[in-house]
């Protein structure tokens, strides 16, 4: 009787811990399935606080980024229908023995600001997170100790299609998201979010301090220098960063500041403030930006030049830079610089476009997805396009989420109705047969 309740003890726990780890997993592995780029930008963060980012080839974090994604998903789905138990089981253990140590270097030196393991879906800080896989680790030790004990909701021979499914779909979803753009938005730069709105500070509060800084070069000398000592234009522009100087209250937006290259000035209101459409082009590093569609691009440059819209091309990149892009393309807009992680957080393609009015965001396009001459037939404010593209989270993630139940649900019916009642008469035929034997 005791070993019985033992047993009944140790099913339920490995099934509850199994479906924990399965929900992380499944969260962990969509939420950077569906932003690529976003993963990939915090890979290079970590190989970059370590020191070991020359180490690899250019294309390894977002290659590896994608892969473990799908790794992390496919793991949450196998451990959910209670599928490929060892591997899935063995793969969970594995990635936490890793994960685990590696949040605790973090929280205590803390070389990046988050782990990043929930995307910008949900932002851990990093103590935060390592408590969060101490609960993950205990679970992943019990799942694989017990896994023999977990229940399976799909038979051995329909478990082949759950786990290619699975893998083709996240696959999908994570190079259909890296050519247009992400299906779900989690970042402060989403349509519909007013940029001045949401820098913009509660009464009462006390913000945090932050400093644009510039660094300039002249006759082989870097240095650096601010808004408020920004020197003449025999300096030659070569990066810009932004640094906290005081912790306080900290808007969702907190580093948006346009300068103006032309004239140096700071245009980030006049801009924001606007009443007419403002194109804003997003190229955070204009070198390794795709000249593909350049030719979309200038026909959007020259219709916002015949309708009076304003134009401006964001970068992070070196005057240099932006003068070979310009003898390269036959660029007539005017640049402005901008932090490089503010451009990479507005929007996930190099370059990408945002149509602003007022200081909302009414539209985003990929490279690969600018409007061209047959959709910009009129004004602006007589097309669908210059209106607030209507976006819900909510149906998106039905969306997606119908993409991939429904097929599964057709193989789980064909699971239960054809394979399981064979498997069923079979094995009433076989008792029967040994019954008269």
């Amino acid at each position: 009787m005791k070993d019985k309740n033992l047993h009944i003890i140790q099913k339920t726990g490995a099934n509850v811990c199994r479906f924990l780890l399965a929900a992380s997993f499944i969260f962990s592995g969509f939420v950077k399935a569906v932003d690529p780029l976003g993963f990939q930008y915090k890979i290079q963060d970590y190989l970059t606080a370590f020191g070991v980012i020359s180490w690899f080839p250019s294309f390894f974090p977002l290659l590896g980024g994608i892969i473990l994604s799908a790794i992390e998903f496919s793991i949450g789905i196998f451990l959910f229908f209670g599928i490929k138990k060892t591997i899935s089981t063995t793969l969970a253990l594995v990635l936490m023995i890793f994960m685990t140590p590696l949040t605790l270097y973090l929280a205590i030196f803390d070389p990046v600001s988050d782990c990043g393991c929930f995307g910008d879906a949900w932002v851990l800080t990093n103590w935060e997170t390592f408590a969060k896989n101490i609960v993950l680790l205990l679970a992943a030790i019990a799942t694989f100790q017990w896994r023999k004990m977990l229940i399976r909701f799909v038979t051995r021979k329909m478990e082949w299609l759950i786990s290619l499914y699975t893998i083709f779909f996240v696959f999908t979803l994570s190079f259909y998201c890296l050519d247009r753009l992400p299906v779900l938005d989690f970042r402060p730069y989403k349509i519909g979010q007013n940029i001045m709105k949401g820098m913009s500070i509660p009464e009462g509060a006390k913000p945090s301090v932050y400093e644009s800084v510039f660094i300039l070069e002249k006759n082989g000398e870097k240095k650096e220098f601010t808004l408020d000592n920004y020197p003449d234009s025999t300096w030659t522009f070569v990066d810009t960063h932004t640094i906290l100087k005081e912790k306080g209250f900290e808007p969702s937006i907190h580093d948006f500041s346009m300068m103006d290259m032309s004239t140096g000035d700071d245009i980030t209101e006049d801009v924001l403030t606007d009443m007419g459409y403002t194109f804003l082009l997003v190229a955070h590093r204009i070198e390794e930006a795709d000249d593909s569609n350049i030719d979309l691009i200038n026909e959007i440059y020259d219709y916002s030049v015949e309708h009076g819209y304003r134009f401006y091309c964001l970068t992070s990149s070196p005057e240099e830079q932006i003068e070979l892009w310009k003898d390269k393309t036959g660029a007539e807009y005017p640049f402005c610089q901008m932090d490089d992680i503010t451009l990479k957080t507005m929007i996930r393609s190099n370059p990408g476009l945002m149509l602003i009015k007022n200081g909302t965001i009414l539209n985003k396009w990929s490279d690969e997805d600018i409007p061209d001459e047959y959709v910009l037939t009129d004004k602006l404010e007589n097309l669908e396009l210059g209106q607030q593209k209507v976006r819900s989270d909510v149906h998106t993630i039905g969306y997606v989420f119908l993409w991939f139940v429904i097929p599964l649900l057709l193989v789980l019916g064909v699971d239960i109705l054809i394979v399981r009642r064979r498997e069923r008469k079979n094995e009433k035929r076989k008792q029967q047969q040994e019954v008269k034997e």
